[in-house]
């Protein structure tokens, strides 16, 4: 994506700036997962929130970093005094400006929802300064991503793991059996009941003349009619399981924004490229539930333990009121085990190695889900020996499959699994 660069302010800046591209910059502040910390642009601590504040700085951040702020503006962020202060103010009125715009434009084209609209009160003084009233408002005012913004941030996010699998055919789900259907792939076949009434009509008028011969009128009889066949297009019903528990930030890394770029982005192929499909979304961690898809980029990990069980029995539960021909799991971890639900409804939690009584638990529900006919693929984010010996025999109970892999390639294995269905090991 080409930048143009601003030697000085121009009323259309706002108007300007490619929204699509700035959102794509905004990707991983839209998709935070609680792992961002540090100091924010202006000084301070940012936690990652979802004020109004911390909006404008990460749109500061992209425009710097894409080069479509004026030079006057650089110097202005970086702290750097012109001499005249009357400039300096004019500066700062136009970037409070500018941000404003593109607050509103945001919200105009449905990429963002605003608990009320960004206003700034009269007079630009000390916008961005630590006691600067506009500041101080911003912090009062939330923002988050409609399911607009959502789906965008998943077609990038697609199509971005479809340039890295490379060509790649997304229709239906092939299999080796044939259905009556509009379009016609093979032989064609005597007419059942319940087919698909396609007619091969030259077929058909052969058998009626093989019959009686050439008359006038031609007789047809319910044995005479042939109807097109097509291969048959299998559904499928896929539960994407979350762990949430507090690892997925911990150790240097993020493991949890990635997933949920995946989760976006599966859901973006479903919606578009298997409209017979359903996915469902479950967050597991000392419980689980579910959640719509459209809350997916507010999800953020907490101190929570992995009760993966639980998170197998609700996937199940969901999973049995799908009427699809397939059904599978998809269960996206990075640790062990460490809590179970009792039946009395207290959760039992032990962190300290595998508890053999959670282990058990665990695989209990993994069996269940092979005898639902439910196939769980897991996909771990750490190549511990203990945890590579519980994923493996996770797919040994339920004939799954296993992939250890890294946040960069999480995308890549899930994409190619969904649509190639592909048994293959990821050593």
């Amino acid at each position: 994506m080409r930048f143009t660069t601003y030697s000085k302010f121009i009323p259309g800046l706002a108007e300007a700036v490619n929204l699509q591209a700035l959102l794509d910059q905004l990707g991983d502040f839209l998709l935070q997962s609680g792992f961002a910390g540090g100091e924010s642009w202006w000084g301070g601590e940012d936690q990652g929130d979802r004020s109004l504040e911390s909006l404008r700085d990460a749109i500061l951040r992209a425009l710097a970093n894409s080069g479509q702020l004026t030079p006057e503006m650089l110097r202005f962020l970086r702290g750097e005094s012109s001499g005249d202060p009357a400039q300096d103010q004019e500066v700062e009125r136009q970037v409070a400006e500018l941000l404003d715009r593109i607050i509103r434009r945001l919200m105009e084209e449905g990429y963002l929802n605003l608990a009320e609209a960004p206003q700034l009160p009269a007079g630009y003084s000390a916008v961005f300064g630590p006691e600067g009233q506009a500041r101080s408002a911003a912090k009062q005012v939330q923002f988050s991503l409609t399911e607009k913004g959502a789906d965008f941030l998943g077609y990038k996010t697609l199509k971005a793991l479809l340039g890295t699998v490379g060509k790649s055919s997304a229709g239906a789900h092939d299999t080796p059996h044939l259905a009556t259907s509009i379009e016609s792939e093979a032989a064609s076949k005597p007419y059942e009941y319940g087919d698909v009434l396609n007619l091969d009509v030259p077929a058909t008028l052969g058998r009626a003349l093989a019959r009686e011969g050439l008359t006038v009128p031609l007789n047809l009889e319910y044995d005479d009619l042939m109807v097109h066949q097509s291969e048959y297009r299998s559904s499928a019903a896929t539960v994407l399981m979350l762990d949430c528990s507090h690892s997925m930030i911990l150790y240097g890394e993020d493991r949890f924004t990635p997933a949920k770029r995946v989760a976006l982005a599966l859901t973006h192929l479903i919606r578009t490229q298997f409209p017979g499909d359903a996915i469902r979304c479950v967050l597991f961690h000392d419980s689980a539930e579910e959640i719509p898809l459209a809350a997916l980029p507010q999800v953020q990990v907490g101190p929570y333990h992995t009760n993966t069980a639980e998170g197998l029995k609700l996937a199940r539960r969901l999973l049995l009121a799908q009427k699809k021909d397939m059904r599978q799991i998809i269960m996206i971890t990075d640790g062990k085990p460490s809590a179970m639900t009792l039946p009395d409804g207290q959760v039992y939690v032990n962190s300290m190695g595998l508890d053999p009584r959670i282990l058990q638990e665990t695989y209990r529900e993994v069996a269940q889900c092979r005898r639902a006919g439910i196939m769980i693929n897991t996909f771990m984010l750490a190549r511990e020996r203990s945890l590579v010996e519980f994923v493996k025999r996770v797919s040994e109970i339920c004939r799954g499959k296993a992939y250890f892999t890294t946040t960069m390639t999480l995308g890549q294995f899930i994409l190619m699994d969904f649509m190639k269905r592909k048994t293959r090991r990821v050593s």
